[in-house]
């Protein structure tokens, strides 16, 4: 199938659910992504900052560019005057890096907390009591070019669905958790709405499993080279 057709019957399968396509535009060619671009999806998701610096050069600026790898303190001033979300905030250290090269380009930037959720050392992410030390930290409340808007977590990569069901229950779990106590939210630069998880070969679990984003691209594009 085309990616026009790729991309309809995702969309058919997440109609249900409160998912949102990302279109993971990693390695892609420009011709693959203003194909993509013309079904009208306009979140493209990149996990290299120079490769999104380099393809938002040559692209519409009507695109959202979601920053959804890890992200180095070093890089963020590539990508703070456009970026629209940045999905993987795993540290104090990089949130004031955020703020402070948002800050520069007259921008609030919207951001995710990375939440470790894998039986992985490779994935990055904070465990929930980081992520409620960084909200209760007197730094944080003064980060007035940041905008938390919902947690990230990466599940495990196998085909034990079990676990992965658990690890994106325990992400949700958390989400419901800071949304309800409304943790952050005193301090007017936190609104929890988004929860960003699932991929090409379990983003439709994710989405039964409340995920408002969901990031996609094997399955639109084929395996990568």
């Amino acid at each position: 199938m085309s990616i026009a057709q790729e991309i309809q019957r995702i969309q058919q399968e997440l109609a249900q659910s409160a998912a949102k396509l990302i279109v993971v535009t990693k390695t892609r060619s420009i011709d693959e992504l203003k194909e993509t671009l013309a079904t009208g999806l306009v979140d493209f998701g990149e996990n290299r900052v120079q490769e999104m610096v380099e393809k938002q050069a040559l692209l519409p600026s009507t695109i959202r560019w979601h920053q959804i790898g890890h992200l180095q303190t070093n890089k963020v001033k590539y990508i703070a005057p456009f970026v629209h979300l940045i999905h993987s905030v795993d540290s104090m250290k990089l949130l004031v890096e955020i703020n402070q090269q948002a800050r520069k380009n007259q921008r609030i930037i919207p951001c995710l907390f990375q939440i470790y959720i894998a039986q992985e050392e490779s994935k990055f992410g904070l465990n929930q009591d980081e992520l409620i030390d960084i909200l209760h930290d007197p730094i944080f409340a003064t980060l007035k070019h940041i905008r938390i808007v919902g947690l990230m977590g990466m599940a495990s990569f196998t085909e034990h669905i079990p676990q992965i069901k658990k690890e994106f229950q325990s992400l949700k779990t958390l989400f419901d958790h800071v949304k309800t106590e409304k943790i952050g939210e005193a301090t007017g630069l936190v609104n929890w709405e988004e929860i960003s998880m699932g991929m090409s070969g379990d983003y439709l679990l994710a989405a039964e499993l409340g995920s408002t984003l969901v990031r996609i691209g094997s399955a639109i594009f084929g395996p990568r080279a």
